[in-house]
């Protein structure tokens, strides 16, 4: 938890943010002035040094937030598992910066090690020396712990995170004021004719959730609500269409992230008490291979009444959300954003320091949500969308066909998708960054929790 402290305890460990000198902090030693002096001088942007067990780090102030958030990791890289609070002496965004990066860094996922007290961080409490406003460190504390809980979904494995107890975790945020959970079971889903995520289903032992999650405070300033799609498939063989390459299946627990993405985004804008009316539309479900799955050839009836030919039953994730996004239209939202770890095409173009954004909105709004990717580090690679690729989607016996041609795999998905959203639309391709096989400073490792601290910067400027 990031906080406000007037003073630091006597042995507590402390980072100082350094401009071009060196301001004494009451009752250190003469040697952290010497050494602050010599590291003003060198090249290093981080560096410590120790005093008995207690860290004294330095850092260089940087207008580039995003590597003062990367010398946060450098100081949780560094600092104990047994340290319990640190000081921050510095001023302006940069601190508060660098405190971000270091709660980010803070994150673990040791629920099924059996020495997880062992390996646990026992950094509680991140104090800032300085005065600052109380509504931002709040905000932060917020979306950090909204990331969390993002991470923590995309990390857990089926044996524990179905369909339905995703709709469980979802539910727990009932908590927050003004904000409320209503979950449709399949019987109710049956009801709405809800094809596409029926027939993702069909191969499972366990039955598919849509979870509604609204956020309406009591004077919003947009009179139509924002709704938020993430795509939940809680885990993906392939199905029938059976992934064929070593390695395809096993990080394929994270093929929620971004119904993690939009729940944990609506979280956190909750917490932070945004002016905003806000819904997110999570459909859920695993898809699995089985005598009763869907298979390539079928025909599907959607929410809307579009007739889709299966041509993949890898391609799943835009049948569920084809109709979380027709559902979209009975809210009359002014605007539509999806995300979802969709295609493999979006990794192979631009790997996985960003994601794939395009979409029919207002490029004002894409612009603002590639600004906010920026000012946060989670940027947004922007990818035409012209209506020459809804003509790759389009099938010769029934309204689309759920794959495109061999090229722009990312951009026919978003086409196919749109089709389906009467409303201003931007589509979040999160297929790169949403989940890492090796730790990439404050991401870390495994589930990143991406889109949570781009859309809450969005929304907040929105």
């Amino acid at each position: 938890m990031i906080k406000q402290s007037k003073s630091y305890s006597k042995n507590g460990h402390i980072a100082i943010v350094l401009d071009t000198e060196f301001k004494s902090i009451e009752n250190l030693p003469d040697i952290v002035a010497e050494q602050a002096e010599k590291f003003l001088s060198s090249d290093d942007k981080t560096d410590y040094i120790k005093l008995g067990e207690q860290f004294i780090f330095f850092v260089k102030k940087n207008d580039e937030l995003e590597k003062m958030r990367v010398a946060g990791y450098e100081i949780r890289k560094t600092l104990a598992k047994s340290a319990e609070e640190i000081f921050i002496s510095g001023e302006g965004a940069e601190t508060l910066a660098l405190a971000e990066g270091l709660a980010l860094s803070n994150y673990q996922f040791l629920k099924y090690f059996k020495d997880a007290e062992k390996k646990r961080y026992q950094l509680k409490d991140i104090s800032l020396l300085n005065t600052f406003d109380e509504k931002a460190i709040s905000r932060l504390n917020n979306t950090t712990k909204a990331v969390y809980w993002s991470r923590d979904m995309v990390n857990e494995p089926l044996s524990y995170l179905t369909a339905p107890q995703l709709a469980k975790e979802i539910q727990s945020f009932e908590h927050v004021d003004n904000l409320k959970v209503t979950v449709f079971d399949k019987k109710k889903i049956e009801e709405l004719k809800m094809g596409g995520l029926l027939a993702v289903n069909l191969g499972s032992v366990d039955e598919p959730t849509f979870t509604i999650v609204e956020y309406k405070p009591k004077n919003p300033k947009n009179k139509k609500p924002i709704v938020l799609v993430g795509k939940g498939v809680v885990y993906d063989t392939g199905g029938m269409s059976l992934k064929p390459t070593a390695g395809s299946m096993d990080l394929m627990k994270s093929d929620m992230g971004g119904a993690a993405c939009m729940a944990g985004t609506i979280y956190a804008a909750a917490m932070n008490e945004l002016d905003l009316h806000i819904i997110a539309l999570i459909p859920a479900t695993d898809n699995r291979p089985s005598g009763n799955a869907y298979v390539p050839g079928d025909v599907i009836k959607m929410y809307d009444g579009t007739t889709v030919e299966v041509l993949n039953t890898d391609a799943e994730g835009r049948m569920i959300l084809a109709d979380a996004l027709a559902y979209s239209n009975e809210l009359n939202p002014e605007l539509v954003i999806d995300a979802a770890t969709l295609t493999g095409a979006a990794v192979a173009a631009i790997g996985q320091k960003a994601a794939c954004v395009m979409g029919n909105a207002k490029q004002e709004v894409i612009d603002d949500l590639i600004k906010s990717g920026y000012n946060v580090h989670e940027r947004l690679a922007q990818f035409p969308f012209w209506d020459d690729y809804a003509e790759e989607v389009k099938s010769s016996i029934a309204d689309l066909k759920n794959l495109g041609g061999k090229y722009a795999g990312m951009i026919t998905a978003g086409k196919f998708l749109e089709h389906f959203v009467k409303s201003p639309y931007v589509h979040l391709d999160i297929a790169g960054p949403a989940f890492l096989g090796s730790t990439d400073n404050y991401k870390g490792t495994g589930g990143t929790g991406t889109g949570v601290r781009l859309l809450n910067n969005f929304l907040e400027n929105y």
